[in-house]
């Protein structure tokens, strides 16, 4: 595909408006020292934190005696919340019309738009819009028999894709069909949840710092920065597009849980709260084990340093499990959920603190030793758990996940076929330095940085103090939680802090992750600024800390950043928006056509996984592999059909296309003569490797690596050799594919025979 500029540019009419008028941030205070201690009595019906010192308000608790200014605040908070989020919408989707001109593209043209596995994502939403009612159409999806060839799988419990069949639902339901096109109403549907995206950042900062200014810092930060926090605009159908959305929410709701003050019935919304968010982020993304499994260590260190409570611990253990086993019951009991790591590990972890009932008793040595017995042995049940369970289950689906991590980080052979097909990608590599030249460039890295350094240092210091501090008696544990020292930090902070820590370590080991840290990013930053620590460390050491300066800073700095990103780099997103470019595939668009138009409609396809999604998506053909790796057969299966680019013989090619039912091949020049990757990481090298073969061009071999007895296929086939053209038939070309047609039986003699008509190929085809 290519994007080249249009000949006849148009000019947009811009609204994007980052302005805001410096309200007062109302009496709110958010102070990240609380008047108690980090662990305090049992309370009511749960344990809670006591009343600070400073006049910390609960995001629920909004009185109704509060002052006028107070509420002229508020809602100029809510108000730059919304436009934010709808200038972040209103942003990606222009980019997306500018990149590819989509409103003037033909339907073909704006199917193939969706690239790799976005187009199997929409191609079943697109199914379920085509079926004659909603019952047949889910029903085909339970049994489906056209995305894998000779097989009959569930697509709600293979793939991660009820979104598409609520989206499909909802548009059926809705009376929209006369004045919005289906595609619109999934597209703009994926762009709202930006919007979502950017609200939940907002109420994020807002509830660290309790003042919007951070929100709308945090907003102005996300759309300017949005190379690095996003990839929605040309990757719409991506799992993480509608999971990430969730996620922030997730995040939310949980810094709002973790504050101090608030009543039962509102701990009891916010649990809820957690649970939906945390069950939509599930549903929407196959990886979210692995997400939840990162959040669940936070949770875990959160607990061992004592800075939540034994409920608040095991109600946000219980929200994931309930999320994940909800997510089980739908996806038809998915085993790769049963067998997933973080399920093991919480409930290794909640054993384990159960049975050991003193650990946070003893001096410090006492409990540091106790810790680390602690964490080995919920470490060791962790593993043994999910090893049985894997065993009892025969999951084998999430075992290349497992095997690309231990090939990235040199704790495995380097040859497996599937680790390499990540580890050769640029998107699984280490973040590169010039991430953080942008993030510097918009002025969001150093205030990043310095709030992180600020936030360590307390934590350290919060978490020695939990560790020497000896627990007593509950009258004396009473005593403690009201009377409590200054150096506590507060627990949705310090929850913060580990969550930008450890999903930016992730970020920086594997670069496709670095869209869940980098808007995340934006909200602590924002904090930063905007909050009182930094200033109020910064005022005292300079020997002039006052109320009225540390709200003057606290407010004009803030107003000073957004003034400087305004004046710079307003002009650049007017320019970027102004810039006009339209989609241009030809060559996609005849295959796609001849596809549709000139061979049987139940015909199998073979090719790579990417291609192959869009045939299905375009043309509705049967498959024979898909981008959707999570299965053990499929990894196997989509192996033998890349065999095609390998050194192979013509009849160990066609009886791999004969096992798999495949009536035709497509060949593309563009990975069969690939010069993208580097050596050993394209993937005709990947092939050799995986054959034993020494790989192409100049460089060094391994020493076992032979030479092949045949020639590579895809180059081969070209030639017309008799023993090629006995067993495939050359139906279509152009600059960038090749189709065979797999005949039905091999040839006793090995004479050429002319090739047939196009009337007779379709004839002869299945």
């Amino acid at each position: 595909m290519e994007l080249r500029k249009r000949v006849k540019l148009r000019k947009l009419q811009h609204s994007l408006g980052l302005s805001q008028d410096a309200a007062a941030a109302g009496r709110c205070s958010s102070n990240i020292w609380g008047a108690g201690r980090s662990n305090v009595l049992q309370r009511g019906r749960g344990e809670g934190y006591p009343l600070g010192g400073s006049s910390d308000c609960s995001c629920l608790e909004i009185l109704p005696w509060w002052p006028w200014r107070q509420c002229v605040s508020m809602a100029a908070g809510l108000l730059l919340a919304g436009l934010l989020a709808l200038a972040q919408a209103w942003c990606v989707n222009a980019i997306h019309e500018n990149l590819l001109w989509f409103s003037q593209l033909t339907e073909v043209e704006r199917e193939i738009s969706f690239r790799t596995e976005c187009g199997l994502y929409y191609s079943y939403y697109k199914q379920m819009l085509q079926a004659p009612s909603i019952q047949e159409g889910l029903s085909d999806l339970i049994h489906d028999n056209l995305t894998e060839s000779k097989r009959t799988i569930n697509l709600l419990q293979r793939m991660n894709i009820y979104q598409e069949v609520f989206l499909s639902v909802l548009y059926r339901l809705l009376p929209i069909q006369s004045y919005l096109e289906p595609v619109y109403f999934y597209i703009y549907t994926v762009f709202s949840l930006q919007a979502v995206y950017v609200i939940a950042l907002y109420l994020t900062a807002w509830l660290l710092s309790g003042s919007w200014l951070a929100g709308t810092l945090t907003g102005v930060w996300y759309i300017l920065n949005r190379v690095d926090t996003t990839r929605v605009e040309f990757t719409i159908s991506l799992r993480e597009n509608w999971s990430m959305p969730f996620l922030a929410l997730q995040v939310t709701a949980i810094t709002c849980y973790l504050r101090p003050q608030l009543t039962d019935l509102q701990q009891k919304v916010m649990v809820w709260l957690m649970y939906v968010t945390t069950f939509c982020f599930c549903l929407t993304w196959q990886f979210n084990q692995f997400i939840l499994l990162v959040q669940a260590l936070i949770i875990y260190s959160l607990d061992c340093l004592d800075f939540l409570t034994t409920t608040q611990v095991t109600t946000l253990y219980l929200v994931q499990v309930s999320s994940l086993l909800s997510v089980w019951l739908l996806q038809f009991c998915n085993s790769m959920i049963l067998g997933s790591l973080v399920l093991s590990f919480i409930v290794a972890a909640l054993f384990i603190r159960h049975c050991q009932s003193g650990l946070k008793t003893g001096s410090p040595l006492v409990r540091l030793g106790r810790l680390l017995l602690h964490s080995a042995m919920v470490l060791l049940l962790t593993v043994t758990i999910n090893y049985l369970a894997k065993k009892a289950l025969q999951l084998r689906s999430d075992e290349h996940i497992f095997k690309f991590i231990k090939s990235k980080f040199a704790l495995g052979p380097t040859r497996d076929f599937d680790a390499s097909l990540y580890l050769c990608e640029e998107a699984f590599g280490l973040l590169p330095f010039d991430t953080l030249e942008r993030l510097a460039g918009t002025l969001l890295l150093y205030p990043y940085i310095l709030t992180l350094l600020l936030l360590s240092g307390t934590l350290a210091v919060a978490a020695l103090h939990n560790l020497s501090r000896v627990k007593g008696g509950a009258a004396e544990e009473r005593k403690g939680a009201v009377e409590g020292r200054a150096g506590a930090l507060r627990p949705d902070v310090a929850y913060n802090l580990l969550h930008t820590l450890f999903y930016g370590l992730l970020a920086f080991s594997t670069m496709r992750m670095k869209y869940i840290w980098t808007g995340h990013m934006c909200a602590v930053a924002a904090y930063g600024v905007c909050g009182k620590e930094l200033w109020t460390l910064l005022l005292s050491t300079l020997r002039c800390n006052s109320k009225v300066l540390l709200r003057l800073v606290r407010y004009a700095v803030p107003l000073l950043v957004i003034a400087c990103l305004y004046y710079k780099f307003w002009p650049k997103l007017m320019e970027e928006l102004s810039e006009l470019r339209e989609f241009y595939d030809p060559d996609t668009v005849e295959l796609m056509t001849w596809i549709s138009t000139k061979t049987p409609k139940r015909a199998v396809f073979a090719g790579s996984m990417q291609l192959l999604a869009g045939i299905k998506l375009c043309t509705g053909r049967v498959l024979t592999n898909h981008p959707h790796y999570e299965d053990k057969d499929l990894r196997e299966r989509t192996k033998q059909v890349y065999q095609v680019y390998a050194r192979r013989s013509p009849e160990e090619v066609y009886d791999i296309m004969k096992a798999m039912g495949a009536d035709y091949v497509v060949l593309e020049n563009s990975i069969c003569y690939e010069r993208r990757h580097r050596r050993g990481c394209r993937l005709r090298d990947l092939l050799d490797l995986a054959n034993g073969h020494i790989m192409d061009g100049d460089g060094e071999n391994d020493q076992d690596l032979v030479p092949a007895t045949h020639r590579r296929f895809c180059e081969e086939v070209k030639t017309d050799a008799v023993s090629y053209t006995a067993l495939f038939n050359r139906t279509f070309q152009n600059k960038t594919f090749h189709v065979y047609r797999v005949k039905k039986k091999r040839k006793k003699n090995t004479k050429s025979s002319p090739e047939p008509s196009a009337s007779q190929q379709q004839d002869q085809a299945l």
